[in-house]
């Protein structure tokens, strides 16, 4: 079977220059059309999941998981041929949430595909581990042996316990084993804005996750690029990632 093509990235909302950077996602998501993409960040009302869902040729179905107030939170896109079967939401607290769809894929195995955005202080460690072991008791994800791939927003480092937690319980960080080391930095990407959000060192927050029968192919950043002839605007303040994977 085809690789699949999974990606994600934190929108940054409706801010900082959003009607300049709206352009630049929407062409960089023309280009990509991947099979599953989880988004965070998300204005319901402004209906950025869905005009991202309408850039390409790809059909998209849009699968949303409020957090912290109905009118925002993550969302999930899940091209065709793919179809969702089941979604399940948790609350992880302090105005967080996860949601899980269980994708089938046409003559292939299913996967459980997950999209998240943890606690944002760059001093809130115990609470993102927290919100990671709630994850990780999670029935969308331990009650099955389906391939589970989670992505987003860990607002967590390499060395933090959140992504050590991740690792001990057998998930595998896709841009890692296909490169051999996370990227240096998926946050900030350059955008320079009034309000933008500098609270943190540069650093590594934003991950592929991967367990049970997927392998990754490769993996690269996306949504990386900044606006020809303007280096201070960029698609979102995250880098994006994206994996090709084969899922058996």
């Amino acid at each position: 079977m085809e690789p699949l093509l999974v990606a994600t990235l934190n929108l940054r909302a409706i801010f900082d220059r959003w009607d300049e950077r709206l352009p630049l996602l929407l062409a960089d998501m023309a280009a990509l059309q991947p099979d599953l993409l989880g988004l965070q960040e998300v204005v319901y009302p402004a209906q950025q999941d869905r005009l991202l869902a309408a850039a390409g040729a790809g059909e998209y179905e849009v699968v949303r998981g409020w957090a912290g107030r109905p009118e925002y939170g993550n969302s999930l896109l899940v091209r065709r041929p793919l179809a969702v079967e089941r979604v399940d939401r948790l609350d992880l607290g302090l105005e967080r949430a996860a949601h899980c769809a269980v994708v089938a894929r046409p003559g292939g195995p299913r996967l459980a595909f997950c999209v998240t955005h943890l606690h944002h202080p760059p001093d809130a460690q115990d609470a993102r581990l927290d919100q990671v072991e709630r994850l990780l008791a999670w029935p969308a994800l331990s009650g099955s042996d389906t391939p589970s791939v989670v992505v987003g927003d860990f607002n967590a480092d390499p060395a933090e316990p959140a992504y050590v937690r991740m690792v001990e319980a057998g998930f595998r960080s896709a841009f890692r084993e296909a490169n051999g080391a996370e990227p240096r930095v998926t946050w900030p990407s350059g955008l320079v804005a009034p309000a933008i959000d500098m609270d943190g060192d540069p650093d590594c927050l934003d991950y592929i996750w991967l367990r049970g029968d997927a392998h990754v192919a490769s993996a690269r950043l996306v949504f990386d690029r900044p606006a020809v002839g303007d280096p201070d605007l960029y698609p979102s303040d995250h880098f994006g990632l994206a994996a090709w994977m084969n899922v058996l």
